[in-house]
């Protein structure tokens, strides 16, 4: 076992250092914004978010771009709430906003799949911009993008999305903590030109990319997965895809209600990772799981005096101190430095908690929005 764990703490080391170098050659963007020209679609799937669209529609409403270059496409999956009422009363008060809502045409195992599928089959306009019902949008959104479109001629950019703190309860800032080191990763990742991870709730791409790559084919019975497996067809089919890394882009989403449900979506996320497609995105997988196995098990071991505590403190310092520089400079760009207060605590409960969900996503389905999904 000691031959194990120095041998995944090079491994983890290295990978790390890669993601910090990527994170690093990430140019900031200004907010010296190209004039307006980028036409967008806005998509935003929807099942019973009855709570959370007065905030995403009011975000939507003072976007600052011209009327006659975005339209918004809500697509109301199966709710069974007051979801279009509410919408409908927004279009009332909203007239100058472009704003349609669809109905879900259900064709596979993917209710967001065919949600967005539905939208882009509708859409007008030639760059398809997603989100979900449950974030804020920034002000400068359209322009950071406009700008970013006309500056790079990227075909895909995926952008940043952090969770909003509402509350002071730890499982809050360990949500927090744990979706930033995803997000740092992902676009680490993107700045060694080896992407593999992107999010549905801040990604943008042609339309007529999507329409030429047969857009969700070959992944459309996995439930989730809209924007990795859309982002690694892309690069396989050597797209220009790039990260936007500006706070002035950057949309809020809000916090699991509980753990239980925390549990679930990282279930939903884990789920699709044996379908990936890129030989890095399932190196780095197989290298953090089994640093967190290795992690989890000498500590317990070390308890108990079956495994030497000191190696153990090795490969505690060698991940504590790269995850702390990587999470630190992510927190700079999001302006959540009082994150970090809740580090040292979920250092040491996360490996635990990202074996936890990895054996559960191997071995049954979960639950979501109402709905059962098998693995």
């Amino acid at each position: 076992m000691l031959i194990f764990v120095i041998l995944i703490a090079i491994l983890y080391a290295a990978l790390m250092l890669a993601f910090l170098k990527g994170w690093n050659s990430l140019k900031p963007s200004t907010d010296n914004y190209e004039p307006p020209k980028t036409r967008f679609s806005i998509i935003i799937p929807f099942r019973n978010e009855a709570e959370n669209l007065p905030d995403l529609l009011e975000s939507l409403a003072i976007l600052n771009y011209p009327f006659k270059l975005f339209e918004i496409l809500l697509i109301n999956d199966e709710s069974e709430d007051d979801s279009e009422k509410i919408i409908a009363e927004f279009i009332e008060t909203q007239p100058q906003l472009n704003l349609k809502v669809l109905q879900n045409h259900r064709i596979s195992n993917s209710p967001k799949k065919d949600a967005i599928k539905t939208a882009i089959e509708m859409a007008q306009l030639e760059y398809i911009l997603t989100t979900d019902a449950d974030c804020k949008i920034p002000q400068n959104w359209l322009q950071s993008f406009n700008t970013e479109i006309l500056e790079n001629n990227s075909v895909m950019i995926a952008a940043p999305v952090k969770i909003e703190i509402t509350d002071k309860k730890f499982v809050t800032s360990f949500e927090a903590l744990d979706f930033l080191s995803l997000q740092i990763t992902g676009a680490g990742a993107f700045g060694i030109k080896k992407a593999f991870m992107a999010n549905g709730a801040n990604l943008c791409y042609k339309k007529e990319s999507f329409v030429k790559q047969n857009g969700f084919e070959g992944n459309s019975e996995i439930a989730s997965g809209d924007d990795v497996f859309l982002l690694q067809k892309f690069i396989q089919q050597q797209l220009k895809v790039t990260f936007l890394k500006d706070q002035n882009a950057i949309v809020k989403t809000k916090p699991q209600s509980s753990f239980k449900r925390l549990v679930q979506q990282r279930i939903r996320w884990a789920s699709k990772t044996s379908a990936y497609t890129s030989n890095f995105a399932k190196l780095t997988g197989l290298i953090v799981f089994n640093m967190n196995i290795a992690f989890s098990l000498s500590l317990l071991f070390g308890i108990f005096k079956l495994f030497p505590f000191p190696y153990f403190m090795i490969l505690f310092l060698v991940k504590f101190n790269l995850d702390f520089v990587l999470l630190y400079r992510g927190t700079i760009l999001f302006k959540n430095e009082s994150l970090m207060r809740k580090y040292l605590i979920s250092s040491v409960l996360y490996p635990f908690f990202s074996v936890y969900v990895a054996i559960l996503s191997l071995f049954g389905g979960y639950n979501w929005k109402g709905r059962r999904f098998k693995r």
